[in-house]
């Protein structure tokens, strides 16, 4: 085994490895780039290095700088985690030229999967079924438009080199091709330096379902059961879970058994995932192997009790892989949820900003388990409270794992640790994650990869603003603060026991009473707390309650509502109150009536929903649009973000140019009527 090993990644996967790697005794060395300096991962490592600036290329994706780290430090392996270099054959070669190994495969392996169009040739001469498509090299927008034509609408068009779900777009109609293609093209050239795409036939409600598979140097190779990766949005992973829901025993192994093959067929070594199709009728077509560590992996260990990179660093230094596929069992069900930095509301656009405040639900980082079930909550993250999620990277705060005895158990314990999750200061998918956990597909196991589109207006309800139950604990969660507040400044004051420092809502010639405003979002909602012989009154826009309750130090609240308990936390961060209820988030500030709006003299601007690059600017000028008419791509996160017209008008001013990068909130046109 080895002695020490450097971690090429960052985030939440260089924590998860540093985690094994130090329980095995083995020491670790971190790199990270100059947004990271104070990183959670560089805190764990026992060395640590900076290889550049922020953005990946100058840093992450730097193999010269990462190799002289590791010569420096004397590692004698390199983890490249997920992303990055982890399927970059030219790093894995250049790991073997230095004498260092790479935990990974060989070279030669990426170098025949790293291509999807590649690989697909290869698994079409080994048989594997293959949905219909053109795999080859020719890149003739005029002919990839031919080629989609004759193999029929919808197609999707996918990133040769791609992963993650970027450069793959879904076209419905062939008026549509040439703009997808061109997109898709810009997308994946941004993301993996590449732009050959490939086409295949769009099949209606397929499943995603994916073969954890892992070979040794000494010939072994074995499958470790299935995930299913249905659940997904713009192409990207949002739940997994194992085992596959309904999955046969003969249709597993033909899975499994066809996974195998294709890791042999490409002399493959160390962990892999084979990614399948499968349609509702029990049939699977391949689709792509990816060459490392995936980022769900974790439902796999949850179920099989077994620690996949322990093995990978088992299987790199050389030894055999610790058990036979016939020793292999499955127990339980896991899940997994993605807790990304986003906004679904806005179309899922990347969130950034500092974790003001981050409390996960009670739970434990991945340990092997020492009996025959594993902790019932996991929580794999990269962030801490304090930290930033800044633009130059995913936006995962943290991946939520449930393991129960049934996936009725996985489902209720993942609901219930959904509700517990709490992030200030970034928009999160949290609750989103929740309505999907509840919904009625996902429950009963009706997956397939549209199952958030299908289901989208239960997914994706409109605001209906602060229900009464949040106003309450809003307004006491702020009496009780005005309270702590006149305390301190009675007791800093000259004469402490001033009736001034009272905070009864005393009125002259009126009853006593607070009269408070909350604002969310563009809503204004006016609550009254009065003062009675028997107790304060909430009066809110829906009636009248008795309302009494109890805080603690945590910002926990218990309040009565009549004959209702409610439960809560608010959390106050920068003047705002952030409540959190029953899987809900809310975050309320006080208006201030004194304040008066600005004048709405840049009514019309459009302005960066978060800081990135112009990838094009799509009209001129004094243009004159529709609302709705597309008027700039923006570049964030590695994704494409299209800017529309928010009203018919014409375009007054243009700000920024194609290649510029832009900070969130500024404007990048002028739109007049």
């Amino acid at each position: 085994m080895f002695s020490r090993i450097l971690i090429a990644n960052r985030g939440e996967i260089a924590c998860r490895v540093a985690r094994t790697a130090k329980r095995l005794g083995i020491g670790v060395v971190a790199v990270y780039s100059e947004a990271d300096a104070n990183a959670r991962h560089v805190s764990l490592a026992d060395e640590a290095y900076c290889i550049g600036p922020a953005a990946a290329k100058d840093s992450y994706l730097r193999g010269d700088a990462i190799l002289a780290v590791a010569k420096r430090s004397g590692a004698q392996a390199i983890h490249p985690g997920y992303g990055f270099l982890s399927e970059n054959e030219d790093f894995a070669a250049a790991c073997a030229k230095a004498g260092v190994v790479f935990i990974g495969p060989p070279a030669d392996a990426i170098r025949a999967m790293g291509s999807k169009s590649a690989a697909k040739t290869l698994m079409e001469k080994a048989g594997v079924p293959l949905v219909p498509g053109y795999h080859g090299d020719r890149q003739e927008p005029k002919f990839l438009q031919g080629e989609a034509d004759k193999i029929g609408y919808p197609v999707l068009i996918k990133a040769s080199a791609g992963g993650g779900g970027k450069g793959m777009r879904v076209v419905e109609h062939s008026a549509d091709f040439a703009a997808a293609l061109a997109s898709c093209k810009r997308e994946a050239k941004a993301s993996f330096g590449d732009d050959r795409v490939l086409i295949e036939k769009y099949l209606s409600r397929p499943r995603h379902i994916e073969i954890q598979v892992f070979a040794d140097t000494q010939g072994n190779c074995v499958y470790l059961f299935e995930r299913d990766c249905s659940v997904q949005r713009r192409h990207q992973k949002v739940l997994e879970e194992a085992p596959a829901p309904g999955m046969r025993e003969d249709r597993r192994r033909a899975m499994g058994e066809a996974a195998v093959a294709a890791a042999r067929a490409v002399g493959y070594v160390g962990a892999g995932t084979v990614e399948f199709i499968a349609s509702q009728d029990g049939s699977f077509y391949f689709m792509e192997m990816n060459t490392r560590l995936q980022v769900e992996h974790p439902v796999t260990e949850m179920i099989t009790g077994l620690d996949l990179v322990q093995w990978q660093l088992q299987v790199a230094s050389g030894e055999a892989l610790p058990l036979a596929q016939e020793a292999l069992r499955i127990n339980g069900h896991s899940i997994e949820a993605r807790v990304y930095a986003e906004n679904p509301a806005k179309g899922f656009l990347p969130s950034t900003g500092t974790l003001g405040h981050l409390r996960a639900p009670q739970a434990v980082e991945f340990e092997v388990p020492a009996g025959s079930a594993p902790a019932p909550v996991r929580v794999d993250s990269g962030v801490r409270e304090g930290d930033a999620i800044s633009p130059y990277y995913d936006p995962m705060i943290a991946k939520l794992i449930v393991w129960g005895e049934t996936r009725e158990i996985a489902l209720a314990r993942m609901s219930t640790a959904l509700a517990e999750f709490e992030v200030v200061g970034v928009a999160t998918n949290i609750e989103f994650l929740g309505r999907i956990v509840k919904g009625r597909a996902f429950a009963s196991g009706d997956l397939d990869t549209g199952l958030i589109e299908r289901n989208r207006d239960e997914l994706l309800p409109q605001s209906a603003g602060a229900r009464d139950e949040i106003l309450a604990l809003a307004t006491f969660a702020e009496l009780a603060a005005g309270e702590v507040r006149a305390r301190e400044k009675a007791r800093a004051s000259g004469d402490p026991h001033s009736p001034w420092h009272l905070v009864d809502g005393w009125r002259m010639n009126e009853a006593p009473h607070h009269s408070l405003v909350f604002t969310e979002g563009e809503r204004h909602t006016a609550v009254t707390v009065l003062a009675t012989a028997s107790g304060w009154r909430l009066r809110t826009p829906s009636g009248e309650f008795a309302f009494s309750g109890q805080s603690g130090p945590d910002g926990s609240l218990l309040v009565r509502l009549d004959d209702r308990t409610l439960r809560g936390r608010a959390v106050r961060v920068d003047g705002e109150w952030n409540l959190f209820a029953a899987g809900e988030q809310h975050r309320l500030s006080l208006r201030d009536e004194l304040h008066e709006l600005e004048s709405d003299a840049h009514g019309g601007s459009l302005a960066a929903p978060m800081p990135g690059k112009v990838i094009a600017v799509l009209v001129e000028k004094g243009a004159r649009v529709e609302k709705g008419a597309p008027l700039v791509i923006l570049e964030a996160m590695k994704m494409e973000h299209t800017i529309t017209a928010p009203r018919a008008g014409r375009v007054a001013e243009i700000r920024f140019a194609a290649g510029e990068q832009v900070d969130e909130g500024v404007d990048l046109l002028i739109l007049e009527d």
